[in-house]
C-alpha cells in the first residue's frame, strides 16, 4: 500500500521542482534515523501478513462476472471497530489502488509463541467473514483473494460500468482501464498514476506474451478502435497482450509478510537470506495466467506490475542518449532486489548498482555503513512521484516522510524497513513476491512456512546467498508456465558454509529438490527446506499438538505443490479454461468462461469443491481463534537451544 500521507497532491511539473529537495532531505532523515536507532536494544519477534481482496459481482442470470467498485463504501464500516479499539481489534483494513480492492491485516502482529502459527488461518477467515458480511450475497456480491481478475480491461468489466478516457483529460489515458476504477477516497493513487505517466512522457507500456493455442491468431495482432493518437498501436507488440495503465498491475493482489528483527544486523541478514527465496515462492504461488481476457504465456503478475509503474524515460531506458536525465536505469522501480546488505555477502553483488554517488558519499561520511548507504543511494536515483504541498518542508530530525516517499515507491521483492520515527517498532524486512491464493488455508500455509523458514535460517545459521545476477535469472524463470514443476533455478549447494567462490556456490535445481530435498543437476545432494524446518521444530519445547498438526497439513500442501502432485493456481486455471466447453482454443476468455471460472473460485474459497481438481489436498486444519490459555506464558521460539527474547 505504501505511504498514505494526507494533503494537497502536486502534479508532476510541481513535484519535479522539489525532487532534489526530497532526495536531499530524505537522506538526511535516514542518516538521523540510522544513528538514533542503529544500536536499538533487542526487539522481540513480531510478524504479520497482508492480504488484498478483490470485490466481485456474479450475475447468475446473464452468466457474467465483474469487479465491484465498492471499496469506498465498505472501508469506513470495516475500520469503525479498529478506530474505536485500535489496540484490541483483531483485524485492520486499508485502501488499495483500485476501487474494487481492500487490504486486510491482523489487528496486531503475531509474536514468538509456537501457538501463534495456529491462529493465522483463523484470523484470515475472520477477515474474509467481516468483508463478506457487508456484501449482498443474494445479489451475487462476494470477495475473492484472487491475484488478477481475468477480464480486467475488457468492455464492461466493472460494476458500475465506466468508459475509459484515453484523452488528455484522463488520469491514466488508458484505452481499457477507466479512471473510475481507481480508488478515489485518497489522492495518492490517482496522483501516482498521473505523475508516473507524466514523468515517463507517455503511457506505461505492458506487453505480456500471449499463449499460442491451436486456434490463436498468428501473428496475434489487435486493433484498438479508440486509439485515436496511435500510441497503443505503436506500443503493442505482435503476439503479446498489450496493457497501458497502472491499474493492470497495481490493481492485482498479492500476499505479503513482514518480520521484525532483533536489531539492524539481523534485519540485513534476513533481507539477504530471503532474497534468493523470492523467485522460488513466486513460482510456487503462481496464480495469474490471464490478462485482459486473454490467456498469456506466463503464470505470474510480477512483470505486469513492474511495467505498470515504470516511470523511466526513454533516456533512462537506454532508447535515447542521456540529455535531460541523470542515469541509465536497467529496471523499473517495481522489480527485484539489486544488492545484498551484509558485508559477508558483498562479493555476491555482481550487477552494476546505479546510485546517486553524492548522496552515497554523504551517508558514508555521516557514518552509515557502506552497503546500506549504497542500497539507499540506489533507491534514491528515483524521483518522488507523489508529493503533497503540506509535506514539502519537514523537520529532518523528527520526520521521515521524504525518506519514506522514495523508499515506499521502490517496490522490490524485498524491502528493508527502518523503524518509524518516534515509535516502538523495530527494524523490519518485508517479503513481497508471493501471489495471493484462493483459500485461507493456502495463504496461511505459505505465511507459516516463510516465518518458520526465518527461524530455521537463524537457528542453523543457514546461507542461501548466491550472486544477484542468478537471482535475476531465477526471477525470469519463475514466470514461465509451470515453473513450479518444470523450472530450473540457481540455488546454493552448501547452505551451511559462509565460504566459497561466488562463481561456484550454486547449482541448478528444480523446486521439488529445493523444498523437499533431492539431487541437484551437478550431483550435489540438497537436504530440502521442509526437512530442515522439521528438524528445527523437533527442538522446540512446549509445542502443542494442534499447532503441529496444522503445520503438518500446511507443509503437505507445499510439498505436493513443489513435487507436482498438486497444481499451482495458475495451472489449475489453465486446465479449467482448456476443458471449458465454450473455449475455442484461441486464447480468448469469454464472458461465459470467466463467469464459470469466478463462480468456481468462489466455491473453492467456500470449501464446496472437494480437492479443487488437483489443486488442494485438504481445506481442513486445526486453526483456532485464540491461543490456548495453557500456552500463554510459555517459552518463545528457540534458536540454538536457547530461548531468545529478541530475534
Amino acid at each position: 500500500m505504501g505511504l498514505l500521507s494526507e494533503g494537497s497532491p502536486l502534479d508532476w511539473e510541481e513535484t519535479k521542482k522539489y525532487a532534489d529537495h526530497v532526495r536531499k532531505h530524505g537522506v538526511k532523515q535516514f542518516i538521523n534515523l540510522y544513528h538514533k536507532l542503529k544500536n536499538r536494544p533487542c526487539d522481540v519477534l513480531k510478524w504479520g501478513d497482508e492480504i488484498e481482496y478483490i470485490l466481485i459481482k456474479l450475475d447468475h442470470t446473464k452468466k457474467k462476472a465483474a469487479v465491484l467498485l465498492k471499496a469506498s463504501d465498505l472501508l469506513p464500516v470495516l475500520q469503525k471497530e479498529e478506530n474505536e479499539n485500535p489496540s484490541e481489534n483483531p483485524t485492520a483494513w486499508r485502501p488499495e489502488y483500485a476501487a474494487y480492492m481492500i487490504e486486510g491485516t491482523p489487528g496486531k502482529p503475531y509474536g514468538g509463541l509456537f501457538a501463534h502459527f495456529n491462529v493465522v488461518e483463523a484470523n484470515m477467515k475472520l477477515r474474509r467473514e467481516e468483508l463478506q458480511k457487508l456484501l449482498d450475497r443474494e445479489n451475487g456480491e462476494t470477495c475473492l483473494s484472487l491475484t488478477s481478475f481475468p477480464r480486467l480491461g475488457c468492455p464492461n468489466f466493472s460494476i458500475p460500468t465506466h468508459e475509459p478516457n484515453p484523452t488528455a483529460t484522463g488520469v491514466s489515458k488508458s484505452l481499457f482501464f477507466p479512471d473510475d476504477a481507481i480508488f478515489s477516497d485518497h489522492p495518492r493513487f490517482r496522483t501516482l498514476t498521473k505523475n508516473i505517466r507524466s514523468r515517463r512522457g507517455e503511457k506505461v507500456s505492458i506487453n505480456i506474451p500471449v499463449f499460442k493455442d491451436t486456434h490463436t491468431k498468428t501473428p496475434f495482432v489487435e486493433k484498438f478502435p479508440n486509439d485515436h493518437d496511435g500510441e497503443g498501436a505503436r506500443a503493442a507488440l505482435p503476439d503479446h497482450i498489450y496493457m497501458d495503465a497502472m491499474g493492470f498491475g497495481m490493481g492485482s493482489c498479492c500476499l505479503q509478510l513482514t518480520f521484525q528483527a532483533c536489531n539492524i544486523d539481523e534485519a540485513k541478514f534476513l533481507y539477504d537470506q530471503l532474497t534468493p527465496m523470492c523467485p522460488i515462492l513466486l513460482a510456487l504461488t503462481a496464480s495469474a495466467p490471464i490478462y485482459r481476457g486473454l490467456l498469456s504465456d506466463v503464470d505470474c503478475r510480477w512483470y505486469v506490475i513492474s511495467s505498470s509503474v515504470d516511470c523511466r524515460t526513454k533516456e533512462e531506458r537506454g532508447e535515447e542518449p542521456l540529455k535531460n536525465n541523470r542515469f541509465r536505469i536497467s529496471k523499473s522501480r517495481y522489480d527485484s532486489v539489486d544488492s545484498y546488505l551484509s558485508p559477508d555477502n558483498s562479493k555476491f553483488n555482481d550487477v552494476d548498482l546505479v546510485m546517486d554517488e553524492e548522496l552515497c558519499k554523504e551517508m558514508i561520511d555521516g557514518g552509515v555503513d557502506v552497503l546500506l548507504a549504497r542500497h539507499v543511494a540506489h533507491l534514491f536515483i528515483r524521483d518522488p512521484v507523489s508529493l503533497f504541498s503540506e509535506k514539502i518542508h519537514q523537520d529532518d530530525k523528527n520526520d521521515s516522510d521524504h525518506f519514506e516517499n522514495i523508499q515506499s515507491t521502490n517496490w522490490q521483492t524485498m524491502r528493508f524497513k527502518p523503524p518509524p520515527v518516534n515509535s516502538d517498532i523495530g527494524w523490519r524486512v518485508e517479503f513481497r513476491p508471493m501471489e495471493v491464493q484462493l483459500t485461507d488455508f493456502e495463504n496461511a500455509a505459505f505465511v507459516v512456512f516463510m516465518v518458520l523458514l526465518t527461524r530455521t535460517i537463524l537457528t542453523y545459521k543457514l546461507n542461501f546467498v548466491i550472486p544477484v545476477s542468478q537471482v535475476d535469472a531465477n526471477m525470469h524463470e519463475s514466470h514461465n508456465r509451470d515453473a513450479a514443476r518444470n523450472g530450473k533455478f540457481h540455488f546454493r549447494k552448501d547452505i551451511h558454509s559462509r565460504s566459497g567462490d561466488a562463481n561456484d556456490v550454486s547449482s541448478l535445481m528444480d523446486i521439488n529438490t529445493i523444498i523437499n530435498g533431492g539431487t541437484a543437476e551437478d550431483g550435489t545432494e540438497f537436504p530440502g527446506l521442509i526437512p530442515l524446518i522439521n528438524s528445527y521444530m523437533a527442538t522446540i519445547e512446549d509445542a502443542d499438538v494442534d499447532t503441529r498438526c496444522t503445520i503438518s497439513q500446511y507443509f503437505k500442501l507445499l510439498s505436493d505443490r513443489a513435487s507436482g502432485r498438486l497444481k499451482t493456481t495458475a495451472r489449475w486455471m489453465r486446465d479449467f479454461v482448456d476443458k471449458h466447453p465454450a473455449y475455442k482454443h484461441d486464447s480468448v476468455i469469454s464472458e461465459e468462461i470467466n463467469y464459470d471460472l469466478m463462480r468456481t473460485c468462489v466455491d473453492i474459497m467456500e470449501g464446496k469443491v472437494e480437492g479443487a481438481a488437483g489443486m488442494l489436498n485438504t481445506l481442513e486444519s486445526k486453526s483456532a481463534d485464540e491461543i490456548p490459555e495453557s500456552m500463554i506464558g510459555t517459552k518463545d521460539l528457540q534458536i540454538n537451544g536457547a530461548v531468545l527474547n529478541c530475534f
